[in-house]
């Protein structure tokens, strides 16, 4: 009998509040990117920071014991200093019982360019409790893209992929959370590998997006600004 289609459901409310209403996700891996300061815009750097810290945490506490909590965060520079979320995610997650598993580096391919407020590369940084980083596997420490992604800000395809298959392989968990889906692109590459799929975002134009996107659409998406209203923002403190 063939396996049933993935399910994909969408949830258009505060991320740090459906975690607190729903943990522990029993069966469930997290895949995210949590918000960068721009687009929280009423906390400044400091408070943006603390938020930060206690959204790794709370991702870490939700994730299923032998599932794994993956984030993927590109560091910045904020006025004239250089801001290491990696470091924010780990100061995070060491609140919780998570350890890491692994601490990969994307890539973003093609030209790099000179300047800008956003580094080259981003961390896909791994964490669990039982989960064991299978040596065997291969899985590569350096992802020489991040592929293609519906906006400036998005996650790509190709670390999408990657750390879905990091799921597939080294854990029993079979649904991806993504609690700051965005546009969903974490989602529509969970489905594509028979995974299920849940996203949250307090955008609902967002969220509508979250609940349409392919992977097809995905593998041609454009990268683009996107203009955020006070009715439509990233998410909330």
């Amino acid at each position: 009998m063939a396996d049933p289609t993935p399910s994909r459901k969408v949830y258009a409310q505060d991320a740090l509040a459906w975690l607190d209403q729903h943990m522990p996700l029993v069966g469930a891996s997290i895949v995210t990117s949590l918000p960068d300061v721009s687009e929280l815009r009423a906390l400044d750097l400091a408070a943006w920071q603390d938020w930060f810290v206690t959204a790794a945490e709370k991702c870490a506490l939700a994730t299923d014991p032998h599932g794994i909590a993956v984030f993927y965060q590109t560091d910045a520079k904020i006025n004239g200093r250089w801001v290491d979320k990696s470091a924010l995610v780990h100061r995070g997650v060491a609140r919780t019982a998570l350890v890491p598993v692994f601490h990969w580096i994307v890539l973003r391919g093609g030209d790099l360019k000179r300047g800008g407020s956003r580094a080259q590369y981003s961390h896909l940084l791994g964490f669990s409790q039982h989960a064991l980083l299978n040596l065997a596997l291969g899985l590569p420490d350096v992802i020489a893209d991040a592929g293609p992604t519906t906006w400036t800000r998005g996650m790509g395809l190709y670390a999408c992929e990657t750390a879905c298959n990091a799921v597939q392989k080294l854990t029993p968990t079979r649904t991806i959370v993504d609690p700051f889906c965005g546009h969903g692109s974490v989602l529509a590459v969970a489905n594509a590998m028979g995974l299920d799929a849940v996203g949250v975002e307090l955008g609902q134009r967002r969220a509508q997006r979250a609940r349409n996107l392919t992977h097809s659409a995905l593998a041609l998406g454009e990268p683009r600004r996107e203009k955020l209203s006070a009715s439509d923002p990233a998410t909330s403190p």
